[in-house]
């Protein structure tokens, strides 16, 4: 045992890989249908830490993870941060920020309560809503506000946030899935029942194509892009009309005659609008290949077209095509005009024979492409984001306050995610690339904090462990109850989208996990979607916000 502990405290990277491996192991063992999943790799690096004080591996390591991982997230998050306040989600985003900044009072009161420190706390905090970038923060802020300890005071200072997020953390999922449990059974709830609602009010369907014959006197005469200003938000997209016996790839400048057959491409609700827009269904469906029409699904993977929207490509104009269909993700939609095009989206494009070819190289169509990464934007939006953390910012009661590694990246992440291209600069990452860097960082990150927080963990228990436990007991629940009766009885959510809601809230992918288990349908993946950022965002500015006060008045 000694030859070993010898080997792994001489050689940092493989202590390194030795935890992330373990960690993963542990990770997948499941208890009752729960697992600690990523965070495990936390609790090995407390073990490792805790088991020899030769066992810390180096700062440099959880500093170069925490900045993959923070701007990874913010590249990712930033369209959704932004639009969040613009769409049907700002009412929920306002609900769940307020309910965080609560969250964060009752840490407060807790901190008067306990004898533990303005770090210890805030770990508590982030362990209780199970945010590591959260605790990432504290961990940074801690390194930049007090200079003037010494320097084994400042290192137990940094690493005490760890021990206490890892004695909150199990609860901070567990108390969340036991309180979806419990408010299903209070209020009876009949997750089959609500999706057959929710589809009956929305005629929500798959993405389907339907002929139609224009009789409308209103629309006669007039060239698409007037018909289609008349709805705020079609939701369907016309691709073909037939005009006498020609078939043609319907443009913004095309002109509708009565007779005209129309094909329009949307989901049953939005078919529906453009019936009645339009005139009557015609049993008659234009085909692809009429007149040498065809359609192709093509992948958006070349830099000059990503970052951009449909309308600026201006495809009818150039090359006689339009967009029908854009699968991103697992999600089919009928996009828009406005639709920005990121890279890995796959289109469906209707257009002629001879010139479908030439569209499929404008798109670049290039697997290998779109799972490659452009290190140059992404070394210089990190570069960017690193300043950004350097900078000095006065706080009211004159001392100076840094974004650090935490923040910096992070809001120039979310910037650029939403601008998603600055001239010949394309931000963006593809979706899988995005993903292995942010799980490099975050287990990079999660094994070094973790080592260098494990000698402080037994002195950390022995001093309130179980009242921290207790303590952070209470603040999950808190805010998870709070959550779940403002969502269903404020918001007038089905308990589907309040159970993503709340894990999205948490920013807990176990908590949703369990929510899909239990319901039927996307709900509760798309309002996980919808409040994930604001919240994640939000639990980084008050964790920050918490332990820079919490030092100031202590």
């Amino acid at each position: 045992m000694g030859y070993l502990i010898d080997l792994l405290a001489e050689n940092p990277i493989l202590l390194l890989f030795s935890v992330i491996g373990l960690g993963y192991l542990l990770g997948n063992i499941r208890v009752f249908g729960f697992s600690l999943g990523i965070a495990a790799v936390l609790f090995v690096g407390i073990f490792f830490g805790a088991l020899d004080p030769r066992l810390i591996l180096p700062e440099y390591i959880y500093v170069i993870g925490l900045v993959l991982f923070v701007y990874a997230i913010g590249l990712q998050s930033g369209p959704g941060f932004f639009a969040s306040f613009r769409r049907r989600g700002f009412r929920p985003n306002l609900v769940a920020a307020a309910i965080l900044a609560g969250g964060a009072g009752l840490t407060v009161l807790f901190w008067h309560l306990l004898p533990v420190s303005a770090p210890c706390i805030a770990g508590l905090f982030c362990g209780a809503l199970t945010n590591t970038p959260a605790l990432a923060a504290v961990v940074e802020t801690m390194r930049t506000l007090p200079p003037e300890l010494p320097s084994q005071a400042g290192r137990m200072a940094c690493d005490s946030p760890v021990v206490t997020y890892g004695l909150a953390y199990p609860f901070g999922v567990l108390g969340v899935i036991l309180w979806f449990y419990v408010f299903r059974k209070l209020f009876r709830v009949d997750f089959a029942r609500e999706e057959s609602e929710r589809l009956k009010e929305s005629s929500a369907g798959a993405i389907s194509s339907r002929t139609y014959r224009v009789i409308n006197p209103a629309v006669a005469g007039k060239k698409v892009q007037e018909v289609l200003s008349y709805i705020e938000h079609p939701g369907f997209v016309f691709s073909r009309i037939k005009k006498g016996e020609h078939v043609q790839v319907v443009s913004p400048d095309t002109t509708l005659e009565t007779g005209d057959l129309l094909v329009a491409v949307g989901t049953p609700d939005a078919l529906e609008r453009a019936r009645i827009l339009l005139g009557v269904q015609e049993s008659e469906h234009l085909a692809d290949d009429l007149e040498g029409l065809t359609s192709r699904r093509v992948f958006v993977s070349h830099k000059a077209v990503i970052g951009k929207s449909i309308a600026e490509l201006e495809l009818p104009k150039r090359f006689g095509a339009t967009i029908t269909r854009l699968r991103r993700g697992a999600v089919d939609f009928v996009p828009p005009p406005e639709t920005v095009l990121e890279l890995g989206d796959r289109i469906r494009i209707v257009a002629q024979k001879d010139h479908i070819e030439r569209l499929s190289a404008y798109f670049g169509n290039s697997l290998q492409a779109i799972s490659e990464t452009d290190f140059l934007s992404l070394s210089l939006g990190i570069v960017l984001g690193v300043f950004l953390g350097m900078v000095p910012f006065t706080l009211p009661n004159g001392a100076t306050f840094r974004l650090g590694f935490a923040g910096g990246p992070l809001i120039v992440g979310l910037i650029l995610g939403r601008l998603e291209r600055t001239g010949p600069i394309s931000w963006g990452l593809p979706f899988t690339a995005n993903l292995v860097l942010r799980q490099v960082g975050l287990v990079f990150f999660l094994a070094a904090i973790g080592t260098r927080a494990g000698q402080g963990f037994g002195a950390t228990f022995q001093a309130g462990g179980l009242g921290l436990i207790a303590a952070g007991a209470l603040l999950t629940s808190a805010v998870a109850v709070s959550a779940i009766l403002l969502g269903y009885k404020y918001l007038k959510l089905p308990m589907a989208a309040v159970m993503g809601m709340v894990s999205g809230m948490q920013t807990q992918p176990a908590c949703l996990a369990y929510a899909n288990q239990q319901t039927e349908g996307e709900l509760p993946n798309i309002w996980y979607a919808t409040v994930y950022p604001v919240s994640m965002v939000a639990k980084i500015i008050l964790a920050q916000a918490l332990v820079s006060a919490l030092l100031q008045r202590g």
